[in-house]
């Protein structure tokens, strides 16, 4: 029989955009013209859920919270004062509830007048904060004022809810603490012989309803987070017990990383399948086998044979090239029905959650593949290969003319330099309007000109990994940066207007406390610098497939236990040889980057943060503005590529004469988007200036070398550095005249 496969990723992700993964898979099987429908369940269970009769039910549902004491046998204290205000309001919620998800999809812009009026939204505990940042609306519009007030609105909901009908919700996850470190399947297990929860129920019904219409063969369940993985568990066991012709798979992320040694049978109760790494090939085996029962070709896969937990990975296939995976396919997902929220006001912090974008991949793993705190054995960082930049910008076509969307998100590990270059050159070449961001490591190699050039292909943001800023520590996790070099990178991109965020860590294994202060002492002053917009600090997690948790003798920490679970292992337990309770550190290390993000509290004493007593800071008041004080280095690399990307110039010829002397000049005048700006040339400069900037013009196809550009300048002319350091390049170099 031929298989049909359904994808899915269960509750919840993201509100914005879908998780890839299904699209990726989607759009490989079209590759093998197999049949199949995605469905992101977590939208789905958060448009029920938050909508005129889902709140009728939820208030419904809840209602005997609020009982008068008399009827009850305890008493109402348990419920806390926030509860209660929302239960009373609980007509203006119902009232403006579908109206408020409408705005949010984009579909009734006109209603953020009337939000920002105040006196529209019901308002409990999470307006609190609006004081505090009434100050930062003057630079939001009245749109997004609207969606962050909106925001606020559905978290006052979401707090109701884990109050007083369900305390595994989260709009990004559920259950969480159950797929954390979940190395026995116990817990979990156990949950899931309870009554299926309030939220479990509408899942439940939404995926009754797609089975029935889709009637599928082959149930793909994609668990990308541990915040997945309870609700994939529950999807999997219904349709165990009410379609149990259907074979059902899980892959992902969190199987990827956590479960790599899976051996409590109990799991297969609820899954045939459990595949590893690069999904393509192995659902192309399992695909197979169904349909050719006597087949026994498996890649990367757990099952149970005779009882057991076996792996299985005997098929001669290997995996696909990028270049043979196809494009991500997002038919059946209902982009329209997306929820653009705004959590907090920073602009960069806001793009996770706000707006839809187009998930693409530059390059399959990391081309630097050393940081020690990384899972770099394993193959999704271990196994580089990048797309041609030609393919990536055919396949940006084609996801914008299904989606109609000109928004991408790379969500690459760490972008390579080279490869974003010859990106952007495509890009530019093409005329494509697109606008794009991406992850990368703050690599020497973004120079101001590269900077500039990602800027006029789209590029608004880059996301990288400072982690810890200091040296000493960088120099252990192997980042191959150093702060110094992190402050400049960042400069170039600020001052081309891309936006930066700064991954931060704390807690790393032998990380002093003076460490601690001088990291944040340095991120002060990149923020103050204007050089850094956003950032989030993480405390550090040893993780079983990184150099820290394979080899920890050599960063000075013991495992707890060398134990290993039956059932997910990734997170261990550790002490570290300095003995230090680095939790301690979260709440200040937060609260000072959140006010630092919106521009304010400079000035506070580093002690300020912390309500302990903390070292003063080791590091230079100035460290980071002298940094880039530093001077340019004026040496260009002869096979540096040289391109222009303003218009062509008019050009007018006159005669210049000075104390009895005549020599002929030109005049260019060049249209840039802004502004329109002149040059002066003699004749003869001019002239092969008005050559040369046709040949390296953004839309020809061939790249000329800066070795090049100076041989075909000294084939007719002398002094060439003279010339390309002078006033009129230099100016040319301000508009758009580029050395990559």
């Amino acid at each position: 029989m031929k298989t049909k496969l359904f994808v899915v990723t269960p509750p919840f992700t993201q509100l914005n955009t879908p998780y890839p993964a299904t699209a990726y898979i989607k759009g490989f099987l079209n590759t093998k013209n197999i049949e199949s429908v995605q469905a992101d369940l977590g939208i789905d269970v958060i448009l029920e859920l938050f909508s005129k009769k889902g709140l009728i039910d939820l208030f419904q549902v809840s209602s005997f919270r609020f009982e008068s004491v008399s009827s009850r046998a305890e008493s109402r204290d348990d419920v806390s004062d926030n509860s209660k205000r929302i239960f009373a309001l609980q007509d203006e919620y119902i009232k403006t509830i579908d109206a408020v998800i409408q705005f949010l999809q984009g579909k009734n812009p006109t209603l953020a007048l009337q939000i920002c009026q105040e006196d529209f939204l019901p308002e409990a505990s999470r307006f609190a904060q609006l004081e505090e940042l009434d100050w930062a609306f003057g630079t939001m519009g009245t749109q997004d004022k609207a969606k962050h007030l909106a925001t606020l609105y559905l978290e006052d909901i979401s707090d109701y809810i884990v109050e007083c009908v369900d305390e595994n919700f989260g709009f990004s996850r559920y259950a969480e603490r159950l797929g954390r470190s979940a190395n026995s399947f116990d817990e979990l297990y156990e949950a899931l012989q309870q009554e299926p929860t309030y939220i479990d129920a509408i899942l439940i019904s939404i995926l009754k309803a797609k089975i029935e219409t889709i009637q599928p063969t082959f149930f793909l369940i994609s668990v990308p987070f541990p915040g997945n993985l309870y609700s994939a568990f529950r999807c999997a066991q219904w349709i165990k017990q009410n379609h149990p012709e259907i074979k059902i798979s899980m892959g992902g992320g969190f199987p990827n990383t956590e479960l790599r040694s899976l051996s409590d049978a109990r799991v297969f109760e609820f899954f045939d399948f459990i595949t590893l790494d690069d999904g393509e090939v192995p659902i192309e085996e399992l695909i197979f086998n169904l349909e050719n029962p006597n087949s026994n070709s498996y890649k990367r896969t757990f099952l149970l044979e005779g009882g057991k937990v076996v792996y299985k990975n005997n098929s001669l296939k290997h995996d696909y090239k990028q270049a043979y995976v196809g494009t991500p396919d997002y038919s059946d997902l209902s982009l329209d029905k997306y929820i653009s929220v705004i959590e907090i006001v920073n602009p960069m912090h806001r793009m996770w959650s706000d707006g839809r974008w187009n998930k693409l991949t530059m390059a399959h793993g990391c081309y630097w593949g050393k940081c020690t705190f990384c899972d770099i054995s394993l193959d999704y960082i271990k196994v580089y290969e990048p797309v041609a930049a030609n393919l990536l910008c055919d396949r940006m076509e084609d996801m914008m003319l299904q989606t109609g969307q000109n928004g991408f998100h790379f969500v690459d590990e760490a972008a390579p330099p080279a490869l974003m270059r010859a990106l952007a050159l495509e890009i530019l070449r093409r005329k494509l309007a697109v606008t794009w961001w991406t992850n990368i490591r703050f690599e020497k190699s973004f120079s101001k000109d590269l900077c500039l050039l990602l800027k006029a292909s789209g590029c608004i943001a880059v996301s990288g990994g400072l982690e810890v800023a200091s040296d000493r520590l960088l120099k252990l996790i192997d980042k191959g940066v150093t702060v110094e070099q992190v402050a400049k990178v960042t400069r170039n991109f600020t001052e081309a207007g891309i936006m930066v965020h700064a991954y931060l860590m704390y807690g790393y294994p032998t990380q002093t406390i003076q460490e601690t202060v001088d990291s944040l002492e340095m991120v002060r002053q990149l923020f103050e610098a204007g050089i850094l917009q956003s950032g989030f600090w993480h405390q550090f997690a040893m993780t079983a497939h990184s150099p820290v948790g394979l080899y920890p003798e050599k960063f000075g920490v013991t495992k707890k236990t060398e134990a290993i679970g039956t059932f997910a292992n990734n997170d261990i337990d550790y002490t570290d040889s300095t003995g230090i309770n680095h939790d301690k550190f979260s709440f200040g290390l937060k609260k000072s980057l959140f006010n630092f993000m919106h521009g304010i509290c400079f000035d506070y004493e580093l002690q300020d943060w912390f309500d302990f007593k903390i070292p003063k800071t080791k590091i230079d008041p100035d460290f980071i503005f002298n940094a880039l004080e530093e001077g340019n280095d004026f040496n260009t690399k002869p096979n540096a590529k040289v391109v222009w990307l303003g218009g062509k110039p008019f050009t007018e010829h006159f005669t210049k004469s000075k104390k009895g002397r005549s020599w002929e000049m030109m005049t260019f005048t060049f249209h840039d988007k802004k502004e329109s700006f002149n040059i002066q040339t003699n004749k003869e400069e001019g002239e092969w200036l008005v050559e040369i900037l046709t040949k390296i013009t953004i839309s020809n196809a061939k790249n000329y070398t800066f070795q090049e550009v100076k041989a075909d300048f000294e084939t007719s002319l002398e002094d060439f550095e003279l010339f390309w350091y002078s006033k009129p390049i230099n100016t040319l170099r301000e508009f758009g005249l580029l050395v990559l």
